[in-house]
């Protein structure tokens, strides 16, 4: 059965209790940025801080000020991106729905940080089990430790007025239906952000505004190489090639998805195949 974790951003109240939850139940350790001039504790979620309170000042159709405040984290895309581009099969999609990443598989090769289409994995620190620190990419888990005992996320225990409720997808989404009729109330533009590019995500929004205004992208979508590699390449690559050839066609393949990054890091073109 698939869960999901339905986000009312029009409920939250910024109180960031979601993010101590976080740092407290997955032991995260500190991470001091330098102060931005807003009210926003970190820029956005990192190896280190998996769970960020996003705070952004709008300016509406009025012309009236708003805070829009927004629970940050991975959104466990159904068709995650990360999982598709990861060379050592270190990324899965559980049975449960949430998108988990085995530490001890990961390489820290930062094809998932670059083709995540919502910027949210990126590497950090790991000690190894030989003792070994290393980077790894690291994100939330959707608290999976806890989900397998039949427990809630630390971050949906501790929200105060249910701004972030968990549940079987088909009941949040129900949920996030009759809470739109609700907002559309007062929120004429009001909207449930599931954006079908990833085929729907286990974490999902209830937005008062366009996703523009909340910093998301309008219509996330996975890589077009990286749907090419996973989905048809690879399977028959491996029933076809062998795998001394398979691990050729690997690095190659792998390091496309590498440069779309590193390209948009330097402002330099992208290959069209890596979006659409």
């Amino acid at each position: 059965m698939t869960y999901a974790k339905f986000v009312d951003v029009i409920k939250c109240s910024g109180c960031r209790g979601c993010m101590v939850a976080c740092k407290n139940w997955n032991d995260r350790p500190d991470e001091s940025q330098e102060y931005g001039g807003t009210y926003q504790s970190h820029d956005k979620v990192s190896g280190k801080t998996w769970n960020v309170l996003q705070m952004t000042e709008y300016q509406n159709g009025t012309g009236e000020l708003e805070w829009l405040f927004r629970h940050q984290s991975c959104m466990h895309c159904v068709d995650a991106a990360c999982e598709k581009v990861c060379p050592a099969n270190a990324i899965s999609v559980t049975e449960l729905g949430n998108v988990v990443i085995d530490q001890e598989a990961c390489i820290g090769c930062s094809y998932c940080v670059y083709n995540c289409p919502f910027e949210i994995v990126e590497l950090a620190e790991y000690t190894n089990e030989d003792g070994e620190v290393v980077e790894r990419a690291q994100k939330c888990d959707m608290c999976d430790s806890r989900l397998q005992e039949g427990l809630q996320p630390a971050c949906v225990v501790t929200c105060p007025l249910d701004a972030i409720v968990f549940g079987t997808k088909e009941e949040m989404r129900a949920l996030a239906e009759e809470r739109l009729e609700e907002a559309k109330k007062q929120f004429p533009n009001a909207q449930i952000y599931d954006p079908p590019g990833v085929d729907g995500t286990n974490m999902f929004y209830l937005l008062a505004h366009g996703p523009e205004a909340y910093q998301l992208p309008v219509d996330p979508k996975v890589p077009t190489s990286a749907i090419v590699w996973k989905d048809y390449a690879q399977p028959v690559g491996k029933a076809l090639l062998g795998v001394t050839t398979m691990a050729v066609a690997t690095a190659f393949v792998t390091n496309k998805l590498f440069n779309k990054g590193h390209e948009e890091e330097e402002g330099g073109e992208m290959d069209e195949t890596n979006h659409e």
